[in-house]
């Protein structure tokens, strides 16, 4: 067998491989498009309308919490950097199942000690493959595989925060309209008061320090009504920011009122906890992390067995073919990989603890979030209970006024602490759903096609 014979195969096989890379993976959108893009975001968007088919079975008629909630899935970039993360994650699980490539060496021998008149050059090829013997990839697998549960519950963690901000952001521009109404009626019931103790004033049936008070509380209630106006385009830019589209998108669009999430099971605080801890991403994301370190110990500890290289061989030296076969391994003279596992097992107990503290936390959170629902109802039943007094009142000033026993004086007072007392349940009503929300937040119960939602890529976006 010639040298021909036997290095050009070989030579054949090691271009063969090296000349046909794969191609390049495709070119980012320019920064000046992205920019584009984020400026010129609507909820008319038609991959927003196809995204919402796919993932709600229907684009909704009017926009009500949960199909806002999906919008916000779509646009938020906060999504987009936790599907990011997952997919490279995802990557790395490729990368750990891909096996080690044999490694060829091509080289010339010279021989110095040659014969007169014979060429001193010889070729030689050589391989190497790896041979494992310990479970070192398996453990490798298991870690890569840990990671990216970790990446896809991230996701999950991303939505409920988005969907949190939301509501937030929606029981503010509900309350911000709420209470510049009631501030518009109480501003109005001042200027009335005033007009007519401006004139009873006049008359000499009042005193300046009368009207002074009067003038100030109407002053007090102008410039309130002005802070509610600034409040609401807060708020409605709060909006915009949580559903990721700038501020010009929700013009026209109706904005839902404060919601109560959705309904949650009618368990015993005990068993909400335990469901609670069964499906908060936190804890799973502790507990995927927990396990990514135990795979990584693995892999450490199995690095003290060590693996083989074998290594096959071939030189031809002129004329005599020399084949040859090598096995290679690491010896543990040294070190047997003590310190990388003692690091592993810090780092294990380290996810154990913070496995414990996020536990620990979720279950301080949902009973703060429980206890602040309780308060939020008894307010809200305490604010209905003092509007129902004021409103009878009310309408007891109404009955004296017709039979000529008030003046507009007493009837304009009574319609100032109506107002005051609409603002006030406004306020409860829109605080008691915004608990119930918070609840909903704290326990993550998951509320229709939260699983689909990693999977629901808007791969139809620009």
């Amino acid at each position: 067998m010639t040298p021909r014979q036997i290095l050009l195969p070989a030579l054949s096989l090691v271009l063969g491989a090296c000349a046909s890379p794969p191609p390049p993976p495709p070119r980012p959108t320019a920064p000046s498009e992205i920019t584009a893009q984020l400026l010129t975001r609507s909820l008319g968007d038609e991959g927003l309308q196809r995204f919402l088919r796919e993932n709600l079975g229907q684009v909704p008629a009017t926009w009500d919490f949960e199909a806002l909630s999906w919008a916000a899935f779509y646009f938020h970039p906060s999504l987009e950097v936790a599907r990011a993360q997952w997919a490279a994650a995802r990557a790395k699980v490729q990368t750990a199942d891909a096996r080690s490539n044999p490694v060829v060496s091509l080289g010339p021998g010279y021989n110095s000690t040659r014969e007169p008149g014979v060429s001193p050059w010889f070729p030689s090829i050589s391989f190497d493959f790896l041979l494992p013997t310990s479970p070192q990839r398996a453990r490798l697998q298991e870690g890569a595989r840990a990671d990216a549960e970790m990446a896809r519950l991230t996701v999950f963690t991303a939505a409920w925060q988005v969907r949190s901000e939301l509501r937030a952001a929606l029981a503010q521009v509900a309350t911000a309209t709420q209470r510049a109404a009631a501030l518009r009626e109480q501003a109005g019931a001042q200027r009335e008061l005033l007009a007519l103790l401006e004139r009873r004033l006049a008359s000499g049936f009042a005193t300046a320090a009368e009207v002074s008070a009067a003038r100030l509380a109407c002053l007090r209630a102008e410039t309130a009504l002005t802070e509610a106006a600034q409040q609401h385009t807060l708020a409605l830019a709060r909006t915009a920011a949580a559903l990721g589209v700038p501020r010009t998108a929700l013009t026209g669009v109706a904005l839902p009122g404060p919601t109560a999430g959705s309904a949650l099971p009618a368990l015993t605080l005990t068993d909400l906890l335990r469901q609670s801890l069964h499906a908060r991403a936190d804890v799973l994301t502790a507990l995927a992390k927990l396990q990514s370190t135990e795979a990584a110990l693995g892999g450490e500890v199995a690095k003290q067995q060590p693996d083989f290289h074998l290594g096959p061989g071939y030189q031809w030296d002129q004329g005599a073919n020399k084949w040859n076969v090598t096995l290679s391994f690491e010896i543990p003279l040294f070190h047997r990989n003590e310190g990388p596992v003692a690091e592993a097992t810090a780092r294990r107990a380290e996810a154990v603890a913070q496995f414990t503290a996020v536990q620990a936390q979720a279950i301080a959170t949902i009973e703060q979030a429980v206890a602040a629902q309780s308060g939020a109802v008894t307010q809200i039943e305490q604010a209905r209970r003092v509007r129902a007094e004021i409103a009878q009142q009310n309408a007891l000033v109404q009955k004296r006024l017709a039979l000529g026993a008030a003046d507009q004086v007493e009837r304009q007072t009574a319609r100032l602490e109506l107002a005051v007392a609409d603002a006030a349940l406004a306020e409860a009503e829109s605080a008691a759903a915004l608990a119930a929300g918070n609840l909903e937040d704290a326990l993550q119960i998951p509320f229709p096609r939260l699983d689909a939602l990693a999977h629901a890529t808007p791969s139809s976006k620009p």
